[in-house]
């Protein structure tokens, strides 16, 4: 590395300016990063998450098991609410903004070794992440998927434990507009010598992974609800009481092992914490140990129901296709409990806003319509027109995510109910960071 390491601020300002460059359908370019880089996906082995929901979840809980089991491993998810740094994360927690920023450094000088300058954000900051490992000596790398599976930059790892948590329609416009095209994507991370785990969302294109696996001579491990025949089951014992309430959940492992578990979390999360459970035994070679069940109580899910204030409760969930409302749509009624919260609703242009708006049509007592500062985002007058169409709850528009946070919290405290905010990851994060500045 040179001489001179990068701040922080100037590392973020170089992957602003690598955004331009947008997403490559190879893996050339993460590819020629890490050769300049010695190779670093070779120095570790790799439990690798995709899927259309949950990948973020999975990663961080399968992580924790690994911790908790004495392993040395990383989580990498993708993307961030508000800092770079949320994106790798030690078993102490995340990587300092020091630490991602030498990291950077790294990637930046592999890629000013190769003479070109067109590598994407994310295969700069995957490169960064994988650099940073190799670096600390870990045992065992969990990886989320950005998109798909086949081109995606994480791709570039042979991974040990393949995991495909569901498929739902979603970045129709680059992986295929049905479940089976998107499945056939995704089922190029099973890779020979792997062990594919199927979530209880592979339901209806489960035969697309089931004949890659056969074809490569791959173990499959099927996770499903109690009496579904699966390898591994869950069944959910008790639900939250409230946002930020926890959910109980016995897991029947492949291994033998019946486990416990408690998570700070909507039920939804559930079959999450099933598929971890499997991923983490077919990384150990063995059933968990009971005792260390309680290593998930301690996981944070940023973004994904998380309560980020109190008095009212403000819930943000970056719920940003229909499966995913439809799944927090659920959550608000476990939580809620017949005082629908005031909804902060933004969507990106390229989502299915008619699919989200349909889902949480019917828990909202009012609709905020807004927008990220993204130029992706979808103008608010006309995610207005679209929640119009779907319901007859009371629509505000306030184009700005702050200002659409501070009306909706002074309705629900006039209404005595909360706040969710949702439909995107950066209006979560916006109205995150402005929860903090308070």
């Amino acid at each position: 590395m040179g001489e001179t390491p990068l701040t922080f601020d100037e590392a973020t300002r170089a992957l602003a300016r690598a955004m331009q460059f947008g997403i490559h359908p190879s893996l050339d370019g993460i590819r020629e990063l890490t050769e300049a880089l010695g190779r670093p996906q070779d120095s570790f082995r790799a439990l690798q998450v995709t899927g259309t929901n949950g990948k973020t979840s999975v990663v961080r809980m399968a992580k924790a098991f690994l911790c908790a089991h004495g392993e040395d491993a990383a989580a990498y998810t993708s993307p961030h609410l508000e800092s770079y740094t949320e994106r790798l994360e030690w078993c102490e927690g995340q990587v300092s903004e020091a630490g991602f920023a030498r990291a950077l450094g790294a990637a930046l000088e592999a890629a000013d070794a190769t003479g070109t300058d067109r590598f994407t954000e994310f295969e700069l900051v995957t490169a960064a992440a994988l650099w940073a490992m190799r670096e600390r000596g870990i045992g065992w790398a969990c990886l989320e998927v950005g998109m798909g599976g086949r081109w995606d930059a994480t791709s570039i790892v042979e991974p040990a434990v393949s995991v495909i948590t569901g498929v739902a329609l979603d970045h129709t416009d680059r992986l295929g507009e049905t479940r089976r095209e998107i499945a056939q994507d995704k089922a190029h991370i099973i890779r020979e010598g792997s062990v594919a785990v199927l979530g209880p969302g592979c339901g209806g294109v489960e035969d697309i992974f089931e004949e890659r696996a056969a074809e490569l001579e791959v173990p499959v491990v099927r996770v499903g609800h109690e009496d579904s025949g699966a390898d591994v089951t869950f069944r959910v014992n008790e639900r939250p009481d409230g946002p930020g309430g926890v959910t109980s959940l016995t897991v029947s492992s492949a291994e033998g092992a019946r486990l416990d578990l408690d998570i700070r979390a909507p039920a939804y999360q559930a079959p999450n914490a099933a598929v971890a459970v499997a991923a983490a035994e077919v990384a150990l070679a063995g059933a968990l140990d009971p005792d260390v069940a309680g290593a998930i109580q301690a996981v944070s899910f940023p973004g994904r129901y998380e309560l980020a204030a109190s008095n009212p409760p403000v819930v943000l969930d970056g719920a940003h296709n229909p499966q995913a409302a439809q799944a927090l749509a659920s959550a608000i009624e476990e939580s809620f409990r017949g005082r629908p919260p005031m909804v902060v609703l933004g969507v990106m242009a390229d989502k299915d806003a008619d699919g989200i708006v349909a889902a949480l049509a019917g828990h909202a007592a009012r609709f905020i319509c807004t927008q990220s500062s993204s130029e992706r985002a979808l103008d608010a007058d006309e995610l207005a027109l679209v929640v119009g169409g779907h319901s007859d709850a009371p629509i505000e528009v306030r184009p700005l995510v702050e200002d659409a946070l501070d009306s909706a919290i002074g309705e629900a405290v006039r209404a005595d109910t909360g706040v969710v905010v949702t439909g995107s990851l950066y209006v979560a994060g916006e109205a995150r960071a402005a929860l903090r500045r308070r």
